[in-house]
């Protein structure tokens, strides 16, 4: 039997960054497991590559339960199966969230070392920004970040619209303040994805302490006695299994939904659904599972009156083109991460902090389930940041070979529904304004028919998608519900952490990539037993520390 120090069920970003910070310590074995394959693929470095992620490549295939509160609507929900995760799929923007959604965590959860200031630290030393350095920045760390180097004249249009609107020009969204429209930074570097695969995990494989395995998939945490002892791998094509023991600890980092699916299929959750499929229950823990949180995305979709997007490079000869472009000069279409400006504003005029953000696409039919236009065209996602609606991670049976239930369980709360239609009506709004008058010919989805109430719900409920943002289902906390606490110990169980997106009490209002980079950073210092970093000091505290010095 195989031993380990640590087992690393997962390297999406948190496992990544945790193979990396680990294994600085020469005299600790690491073993990193991987589901999916390596990301050899070309289209994964590529920027624009992100258009080809979510209708399939590198995703486990999964779709949701029946939504009851979205007229019984099934969505696609991408999910990676790739080393580095949804890091190596995604469209890379890099947002963190506000201030005040890691407050929360610390006050409303309870979670002592996780306010904005306690996270600040392990957001900057991730980061290696190309035009930052300040108070709210690194530039040091190994994850690439940039600002846009392909976004279309049309992008400056947009940004110009948004501010007829009302909304004002942000110039960075993870500085002092959040609200406003402008680019967004991306993760990348030389023009090239900045994975956390690339940044964190590639640079630590060479080191003896790490063994990387893919195509390897996790089929249960091995439970002893209260102890996780280690795990059990599956080989499908050989139908065999093998399990690999941690001598200090099992580290679970297999996604939003992948982490609760894990614990449930290792016996760990609510006891009543563990035997209802015939599972063992090795740990009773309700709270395993729920909680599920995502970000849904209306998207409005408008008719260029030009060649004013990247809709006509699909043309054969015309991505022949782009793809020499790219591989001589990094230029041109293919360096587009396709959403490159955006921006955070309110629906809720009472919300203390932006509840919506809006994602502007160079393209139409970007995504699985969004609409392609015949003639060019652009899109504008517009997703309300802070449901009030909670959903669930359970499983069909014992299978592993059986995808979950996933049921994010969409606008339960009407408050969603009223704040989403508000940021759908705002994104129409903006397409609308003089800006973007010169460049699109007409909106063509919802288009001019869909005006009234009952008409924006149908269409919403026909063209609603996932933001790709689950989290929550096995949230940090101390309350009865609370699967980890906040150093990351699953409750009641020895030498089992759990480390991504899962763990998020609340959501964080934005893209999840970088807070879940983030959690991976601070894990490594949790597990280590290192001390924290110290909380985040702003200049003008130090300028008054330095006053009264005098």
């Amino acid at each position: 039997m195989l031993n380990y120090d640590y087992i690393i069920t997962g390297a999406g970003p948190a496992g990544c960054v945790l193979a990396n910070r680990l294994t600085e310590d020469r005299d600790v074995s690491v073993l990193l497991l991987e589901a999916g394959g390596r990301d050899s693929h070309p289209f994964f470095r590529m920027p624009a590559g992100f258009a080809k992620m979510t209708k399939g490549i590198a995703s486990w295939g999964w779709s949701t339960v029946p939504q009851k509160h979205m007229q019984g609507r099934v969505l696609w929900y991408t999910q990676a199966k790739v080393i580095g995760g949804g890091s190596t799929i995604n469209a890379q923007i890099y947002t963190r969230g506000n201030a005040r959604d890691f407050d929360g965590w610390n006050d409303e959860a309870d979670c002592a070392g996780w306010s904005y200031r306690d996270v600040l630290p392990y957001f900057k030393r991730a980061e290696g920004n190309e035009r930052f350095h300040d108070d709210f920045h690194g530039s040091e760390g190994p994850l690439g970040v940039s600002m846009p180097r392909a976004a279309l004249p049309i992008c400056d249009a947009f940004i110009r619209a948004a501010q007829q609107c009302g909304i004002p020009y942000n110039h960075d969204f993870n500085g002092r303040k959040q609200e406003g429209v402008g680019f967004y930074q991306l993760t990348q570097k030389d023009v090239a994805r900045s994975s956390a695969a690339s940044a964190f995990l590639r640079p630590a494989m060479t080191r003896p302490n790490l063994t990387v395995m893919t195509s390897t998939e996790v089929s249960r945490v091995v439970i002893e006695k209260g102890r996780a002892i280690g795990v059990e791998l599956v080989d499908r094509r050989r139908n065999k299994k093998a399990i690999v023991r941690a001598d200090r600890e099992v580290l679970v980092t297999s996604g939003g939904i992948g982490s609760p699916r894990l614990l449930l299929l290792s016996g760990i959750g609510p006891a009543d659904h563990l035997r209802n499929i015939g599972i063992e229950v090795r740990h009773d823990l309700k709270g395993v599972g729920e909680n599920l949180q995502d970000h849904l995305d209306l998207s409005v979709i408008s008719e260029c009156s030009g060649d004013f997007s990247y809709d006509t490079v699909q043309r054969l000869d015309r991505t022949v083109v782009a793809g020499l472009q790219y591989l001589l000069f990094r230029a041109g279409p293919v360096a587009s991460s396709l959403f490159e400006t955006g921006g955070f504003w309110y629906a809720d005029p009472d919300a203390r902090s932006p509840d919506i953000q809006f994602h502007f696409g160079q393209g139409s039919g970007i995504e699985k389930g969004i609409a392609k236009l015949d003639n060019p065209g652009v899109t504008l996602n517009s997703a309300f940041m802070r449901p009030r609606s909670r959903g669930t991670v359970r499983l069909r049976s014992a299978d592993i070979a059986e995808a979950p239930l996933i049921d994010p369980n969409y606008w339960a709360d009407p408050y969603d529904r009223e704040m989403s239609l508000r940021g759908l009506e705002m994104a129409r709004e903006i397409m609308s304004a003089p800006a973007l008058k010169p460049f699109l010919l007409r909106e063509a989805l919802p288009g001019s028919v869909v005006s009234g109430e009952q008409e924006l719900v149908d269409f919403a409920c026909r063209v609603a998608k996932t933001d790709h943002h689950p989290a929550g289902a096995c949230k940090m906390g101390r309350d009865p519900m609370a699967v980890v606490s906040p150093e990351l110990k699953v409750h009641g169980l020895e030498g089992l952490r759990v480390c991504d997106s899962s763990i998020m009490p609340l959501i964080n209002s934005s893209n999840t990539n970088a807070p879940t980079i983030m959690i991976g950073e601070k894990a490594s210092d949790l597990v280590r037993g290192l001390p924290a970093l110290p909380p985040a000091i702003f200049e003008h505290e130090r300028n008054d520390r330095v006053r009264l010095a005098r």
